[in-house]
Order: structure tokens, then C-alpha cells, then sequence
């Protein structure tokens, strides 16, 4: 029997199923009664619980990458929501519940006020709350994870994952997904993609047709589910698997070899990490460098900032973990719409225009200055690249080189030794900056364009909102010719131009990309074969005709032949 959804996550799988039921509702305490002298206990208790979640989020993000990492941040934030906290401990003080009873039904009281509200991004941020509660809970009451009944490799059912399931899977063990509700912007698409798991979503009934252990074949690709397949069925996804296997062989016989397109054209390929143990899986794809270090983890679930010592310390690790290849390392990115107690940020009706990234850094001169003098000490091991986000304007470049050049010119001073392979670039995520490329170029190394939010204040659409998700657009006429003009000004000023959005992880971008300039994308490990294969299969000569065409505001179709292979 076939099922058809949407393909949220390429590739195919086949192996037996891991159904997850909805878990039930968590009430088995709610006869339960706190005495009143127990009270105070039970609130430390619940402040602990929420303390553990946090650490396990914080875990979760720092294995994470791209949109998986902001989507678990974003439920960092929620945890220490503090009307989250008012509610639960209410619950505790007037009607005498247990924690865990007190955390769910705030929870889901909030869930019930946003599912009712008629904008679709806050509707649908009940689901993130409810799954925030359920985190709080499994911690109180010592609960396993639906996951734990995963023994085998299995292809995971469900009617949905919650963020913080998906991102524990372990590619290993989970063959593929395949859940009823969700499309290609939900956060099970969206972090099957960045581990590499096939995955089909919005597969209706899904639930009713198939049985735990019964066999189950997936292709997300196509966002096909076939239930017991036999004769016909089983002889279609065998010769896909088979087609599949063969590419997988492929994408391993490139992974040593440089990206280089049919007619010469040379374009690096880079990681994008979180954690300097992601370094090991960088190399194992096919890594020739990391084009995105994430600092601000090292920042949150933690009452007090890190020290120089300890930021040097994770800075270096990952640059010598990289064995001499470079490691574009970006300064801090937080915002007034992280809950960061110990740099005591004011709430902003719109954090995202806010006092965030370099703006934050240059109100907070002590909190860069130490950022930037571990930076410097860690540049001394390897090849680094220093990285500002959120660049708007020629002002804020010039200030934040002015503090870097001042601490490099101390630490010289102090005899502390600095890199002599190092370069200062920006991102270019804001249009302004993207317009003004020819200004800031003279005063920079090399730009990295940060696709995700470039798209996103061009066409005035957040992707994660289903209301205005059809807006969001990577091929839309104006973000490609913002692009082109950054790698043409980049270019005339002898500078090199990356990306390291999500972007540069799709390899149907991948010849547009070639063709509009860029010099290096760098993505999650997972997607570094099927880039590079991409790359090789085009030439620039080409890549420049689609990126032509597309900037006219034609449409981005199929080769009318398949590629050539390669290797």
C-alpha cells in the first residue's frame, strides 16, 4: 500500500516501524495533593526541573546546526519565559499540585491562548510550548523519551515530533520519518534536513495503516510511504534503494576531491558547526574548512559570562581540530529576543530590528573586547577568520575594527602571540549591507551571506510562519541580484564572498550560486556530497546563463537531461 505526503527531507529508506502514539496526557499526579508545609519544597523542585531542561537544551543546540539550532533556542527562550514560571508555581501555591502537574498545565493554558489567536506563526507556537512543558515533565518524573523503545534501525511514525524528539535522533538508528501533520517548513522538515534523514510529512492517516515492526519503505524525495510493500511496490523501492546505494558510493568517492565545475572553476566547499566535536564529522564529509563557528553558545543557560579563558579555550579547539584548514568563527549573535539573565537585555517589541549581534557588541564594549582578545590569543593556532553578523552600515564596521585593532595592539604588547593567518570579514544578512557592498568591501577580508535572513528582511517573510511561508523565496529576482551585486563589489576589490545560509546547503542552488560568484558555501556535514556533486556536474559557463535567467525572473527548472556523472 503507497501513501502519499510531501517530501520534506531527500533520500530513501526501508526497515521496520517505531510507531509513536500521542503519549498520554500527564495527569497520573493530578489526584495527587502538596501539603501546604511542602509547598516551598515543590517550587524548588519545579526550578530545578526547568534548570535540567535547560541543560539539556543547551547540549541539544550546541550538537545542532543552522535552523535546528534556532528552533531549539527558541525553546531555550520559552523555558525561561518567566509568565511560564509565574503560572506553574500559581498552580503549585493555590491549587496544591506537584511540579509537574503545575508545569503542564501552564503549559498548556498558554498553548490554548496562542492556538486561538488568528495570526498562524503564533498558532503555531502552542505546539513549541506544549513541547517545552513535556521536556519539563519527563525531567521531573524521570520519564524516558517515546525514543527510548529505539533499539534498531527503524523508520520512525509518528502524527508528529516535537523539535526537541527530532533533533535527538541518531542518524545511525532512525532510517527515515514519516509523520501525519507538519509540510516543508515545519520543524520535523526542517531538522530531517539537517541531519540527513529522509523524511515525508503530511502524509494523512498515517497512524491507522501501520502497525509497530511492520515494514515501511520511505522516499522523501517524492513523499511516497509504502506500507508492506510486495510484487510491484517492492520491486519500485528496491531499484530505488539500489539507485540510491550507488549514490551514496558516488558522494563517498567525491568527498576527498575538490568541487570543480566541468570547465575548471574552482568553489570551496566549508561546515558549519556549533561545537568543536562537530569539527571530526566536518572532515569525515568532506570538509575543507569550517564557514560558520557559532559563539553565542557558549553565552547561554549560565548566570554569568564567559570568561576570556574559557572562550579562547573553545575557540582554540576547534581551529586546531580543523588541522590547518580556516575556520570562519563568528562574533557574538544574541539579541533581546534571547532570555539571557546575565547580560541583563531589555525586552524589545521587535527583537530582530533590535539591539542584536554587533549592535548588542558595540553597546557592550567590555563584553567584545573580551570576545575578541580570545579570538586573537586562539588565532595563533591555525588559520582564523574573525566574523561580524548583523552589519548594516560602514559606522559599525569601522567601530568594531577599531576595538579589534586596540585589543590586538595590547596583546602584542603583552608578548601574547597572534595569528599571522588571520582575516576580519562580515555577513552580509541585512540589505543595506548588501547595497553598499562596494563601501564595506575596502574595509574587510571577505563577506559571508547569511541566506536566512537576507530572504527573510528582503521580502519582508519569516519562513518559520506558515501564514507567509509561499513568500519566502531563495530564487526570488531581488535576493539573487542582491547576491550578485555582493560577489561583483566583493570581487573589484579582490575579496572573497562565501555563504553560510541554508542556502548554500541546497544543491539545486547550487549551480545559481556558482554562476551569481560565490567563492565558498559552507553548510551542514550532510550536505556537503550532494553540493559537490552538483557543483561538478555544472559549468560556469552555464551557472552564469540560469543565474541570468533566473535574475530576469524566469523560472528555476530541471535540466531537460540528467547530469553527467562524475568521479
Amino acid at each position: 500500500m503507497q501513501l502519499q505526503g510531501i517530501g520534506a527531507a531527500r533520500g530513501i529508506a526501508m526497515g521496520p516501524a517505531l510507531v509513536l502514539r500521542a503519549e498520554a496526557p500527564t495527569s497520573s499526579n493530578e489526584e495527587q495533593s502538596v501539603a501546604p508545609e511542602a509547598i516551598p519544597a515543590e517550587m524548588e523542585r519545579l526550578a530545578q526541573g526547568l534548570a535540567q531542561a535547560q541543560e539539556a537544551l543547551t547540549a541539544l543546540i550546541a550538537r545542532s546546526e543552522g535552523p535546528a539550532a534556532e528552533i531549539l533556542t527558541a525553546h531555550q527562550i520559552m523555558l525561561g519565559d518567566p509568565e511560564l514560571l509565574a503560572a506553574a508555581q500559581q498552580e503549585i501555591q493555590s491549587n496544591r499540585v506537584p511540579a509537574e502537574v503545575a508545569i503542564s498545565r501552564a503549559g498548556e493554558a498558554i498553548a490554548q491562548v496562542l492556538a486561538g489567536l488568528d495570526d498562524p506563526y503564533l498558532r503555531e507556537r502552542a505546539a513549541d510550548v506544549r513541547d517545552v512543558a513535556r521536556q519539563v515533565v519527563r525531567v521531573l518524573t524521570k520519564a524516558a523519551s517515546p525514543l527510548a523503545a529505539l533499539r534498531r534501525p527503524s523508520v520512525i511514525v509518528a502524527s508528529d515530533l516535537a523539535p526537541s524528539e527530532t533533533a535527538q535522533l541518531d542518524p545511525a538508528l532512525v532510517l527515515a520519518l514519516a509523520t501525519e501533520t507538519g509540510g516543508p517548513t515545519s520543524h520535523t522538515a526542517i531538522l530531517a534536513r539537517s541531519l540527513g534523514i529522509p523524511a515525508v510529512v503530511g502524509a494523512a492517516n498515517l497512524l491507522g495503516q501501520i502497525e509497530d515492526g511492520q515494514m515501511v519503505a520511505v522516499d522523501g524525495s517524492k513523499g511516497r510511504v509504502w506500507v508492506q510493500p510486495g510484487g510491484e511496490e517492492l520491486e519500485q523501492v528496491e531499484g530505488l534503494l539500489r539507485a540510491a546505494k550507488l549514490e551514496a558510493e558516488e558522494l563517498k568517492s567525491l568527498r576527498n576531491l575538490p568541487a570543480i565545475t566541468r570547465d575548471g572553476h574552482r568553489v570551496e566547499l566549508a561546515a558549519n558547526v556549533g561545537h568543536p566535536g562537530d569539527s571530526h564529522a566536518a572532515m569525515e564529509a568532506g570538509a575543507e574548512g569550517v564557514g560558520l563557528y557559532r559563539t553565542e553558545f557558549l553565552f547561554m543557560n549560565r548566570g554569568d559570562v564567559p570568561t576570556e579563558e574559557e572562550q579562547f579555550e573553545a575557540y582554540k579547539a576547534v581551529i586546531q581540530a580543523m588541522g590547518g584548514r580556516p575556520v570562519v568563527i563568528r562574533t557574538l549573535d544574541i539579541g533581546g529576543d534571547k532570555e539571557l539573565p546575565a547580560l541583563g537585555l531589555e525586552k524589545e517589541a521587535n527583537p530582530f530590528l533590535g539591539v542584536r549581534a554587533l549592535r548588542l557588541c558595540l553597546r557592550r564594549p567590555d563584553l567584545f573586547r573580551t570576545q575578541l582578545r580570545a579570538l586573537l590569543r586562539a588565532s595563533a593556532f591555525g588559520p582564523t577568520r574573525i566574523m561580524y553578523p548583523m552589519v548594516s552600515g560602514l559606522d559599525e564596521l569601522r567601530a568594531a575594527n577599531t576595538l579589534l585593532n586596540e585589543e590586538r595592539a595590547k596583546l602584542i604588547a603583552e608578548g601574547v602571540a597572534v595569528g599571522t593567518d588571520l582575516q576580519v570579514g562580515i555577513m552580509i544578512e541585512v540589505p543595506s549591507a548588501a547595497l553598499i557592498s562596494d563601501l564595506l568591501a575596502p574595509e574587510v577580508d571577505f563577506f559571508s551571506i547569511g541566506t536566512n535572513d537576507l530572504i527573510q528582511y528582503t521580502l519582508a517573510a519569516d519562513r518559520m510562519n506558515d501564514g507567509v511561508a509561499h513568500l519566502y523565496q531563495p530564487f526570488h529576482p531581488a535576493v539573487l541580484r542582491l547576491i550578485k551585486h555582493v560577489c561583483q563589489m566583493a570581487h573589484a576589490h579582490g575579496k572573497w564572498v562565501g555563504m553560510c545560509g541554508e542556502m548554500a546547503g541546497d544543491p539545486t542552488a547550487a549551480e545559481v550560486l556558482v554562476g551569481l560568484g560565490l567563492d565558498e558555501l559552507s553548510m551542514a556535514p550532510a550536505s556537503l556530497g550532494v553540493v559537490k556533486r552538483a557543483v561538478c556536474n555544472t559549468s560556469l559557463t552555464e551557472a552564469k546563463k540560469l543565474a541570468l535567467r533566473l535574475m530576469a525572473g524566469g523560472a528555476l527548472t530541471p535540466s531537460a537531461s540528467p547530469p553527467a556523472p562524475v568521479g
